[in-house]
């Protein structure tokens, strides 16, 4: 039972520019547990078996999407240890103010029915949810929210969409747009370059600021991917979606390497 908080919508608009909007975190969060626990008593289950199973542990699983989006609003790379730091931060937020609010509503509801014998009812927690926190792709629901997608880096920042029998389609990520048009280079002919390139490395014009800030997933070394991964799994309770971009010549050795790393982190 999934839900995902936008974390581009967290941020609070300065004189300086932006900046994370920590009490907004907070009350989404406690909304949203409390609306995800609610979505398990509502829910029509398709057998008694599931619903029984459900209910006894009462999983949830709240996570974010919008981070790309989030770090290039605060002028942060996706490739840096600032953001790896943010990353961790951002989490063991969620979690814990997750696990206050599961907490709270058990207080009111009830803790969840297989509570004895757990793991919280050792450590003295009584919470509402066996779990809250999961990372998901959120493949659709980023789309229709019009932000990033889970915890992943942009694609890409531009690409030709062609249409109506060969009729091409320039489109541009919304972000990047604004940017550009701030700052003087949104030229068609640079954004056509941008499409065909799929990265900003080499493409003159563009200021070297925003060629480091707006990086896309194959500008990101898989231990990059890797290790943005493993910041946000250490705060999360269930799985954390991730992918790892390879460049095409990458050999079998290559990719074991970033099944272990992730072992190992």
């Amino acid at each position: 039972n999934l839900g995902s908080i936008n974390l581009s919508r967290m941020l609070a608009l300065e004189r300086d520019g932006y900046e994370f909007d920590w009490e907004k975190l907070d009350d989404t969060v406690r909304k949203a547990v409390h609306f995800l626990d609610n979505v398990i008593e509502m829910n029509k289950y398709p057998i008694t078996e599931i619903e029984r199973v459900t209910k006894s542990n009462r999983k949830i699983g709240l996570g974010v999407m919008g981070f790309a989006d989030m770090l290039i609003r605060l002028g942060v790379p996706y490739d840096s240890e600032e953001a790896i730091e943010n990353a961790g931060k951002i989490m063991r937020f969620i979690q814990e103010n997750g696990r206050k609010a599961s907490a709270s509503l058990a207080k009111e509801r009830g803790a969840f029915p297989n509570y004895k014998g757990s793991i919280y009812e050792k450590a003295g927690l009584p919470v509402r949810n066996a779990t809250v926190t999961t990372i998901a792709p959120t493949g659709t629901i980023s789309i229709i929210a019009g932000c990033s997608s889970g915890i992943e880096p942009l694609f890409a920042l531009a690409f030709t969409r062609n249409v109506m029998e060969g009729t091409e389609l320039l489109e541009v990520n919304p972000l990047f747009e604004e940017i550009a048009g701030k700052r003087g280079f949104d030229s068609r002919e640079i954004m056509k370059k941008v499409a065909t390139a799929g990265t900003l490395h080499d493409i003159k014009g563009i200021p070297d600021d925003v060629k480091k800030v707006f990086v896309t997933s194959h500008d990101i070394s898989p231990d990059g991917h890797i290790r943005m991964q493993a910041a946000f799994q250490k705060y999360t309770d269930n799985a954390v979606s991730k992918t790892v971009n390879c460049p095409n010549s990458a050999t079998i050795e290559d990719v074991a390497e970033v099944y272990l790393s992730a072992y190992r982190l």
